[in-house]
C-alpha cells in the first residue's frame, strides 16, 4: 500500500517561504564572505604598505653588513694584528676567506694556514665547521690536474 502525503495550501505557501528565507540567507552569506575577504586584503595591504620604508631600511642595513664583511675579509692581511705576510695570503673568499702559504717570501712553504674573517658576533656557517673539521682531522691532500 503506498503511503501518500497530502498537504493543504497553507503547508505548501510555508514552504515556498522557507525556501525562499534560505536562499535570501544564502545570498547574505555569500556577500558577508566576499566582503569579508576584501576588507581582509585592504587592511593587509595597508599594512604592509605602512612597514615597507621599515623592511627596506632592515634590508639596506643587512646589504651593509654584507658587504662591509667581505670588503674586511679582503683587507684582512693588511690590517693591524694579522699574523702573516700580506703576501703570502690568498683570498678564497667562499668557504674560506684566505689560505696563507708559510714561508712563500722565502722561496720554501712551511705550512699552510686556512683563516676565515669573521667580525662583530658572526659565527662559522655549518660548511665552514665542516671544512675546520676535515683540515683538523688531516683530510688533506695534494692533487695534479693537468689540461
Amino acid at each position: 500500500m503506498a503511503a501518500f502525503v497530502l498537504l493543504r495550501n497553507q503547508d505548501i505557501i510555508y514552504m515556498q517561504d522557507s525556501i525562499l528565507y534560505l536562499a535570501v540567507g544564502l545570498v547574505f552569506l555569500f556577500i558577508g564572505i566576499y566582503l569579508g575577504i576584501t576588507v581582509g586584503k585592504l587592511m593587509s595591504n595597508r599594512e604592509w604598505s605602512k612597514r615597507i620604508p621599515e623592511i627596506r631600511k632592515d634590508a639596506t642595513k643587512r646589504s651593509r653588513a654584507v658587504l662591509t664583511g667581505q670588503f674586511c675579509e679582503q683587507l684582512a692581511p693588511y690590517m693591524p694584528g694579522f699574523a702573516y705576510s700580506p703576501t703570502e695570503a690568498r683570498f678564497i673568499g667562499k668557504p674560506i676567506d684566505l689560505i696563507v702559504f708559510e714561508g712563500m717570501d722565502k722561496g720554501c712553504i712551511d705550512g699552510l694556514v686556512f683563516i676565515e674573517v669573521k667580525s662583530g658576533n658572526s659565527r662559522l656557517s655549518s660548511i665552514e665547521k665542516e671544512l675546520k673539521g676535515a683540515i683538523e682531522e688531516g683530510k688533506v691532500r695534494w692533487e695534479e690536474y693537468r689540461v
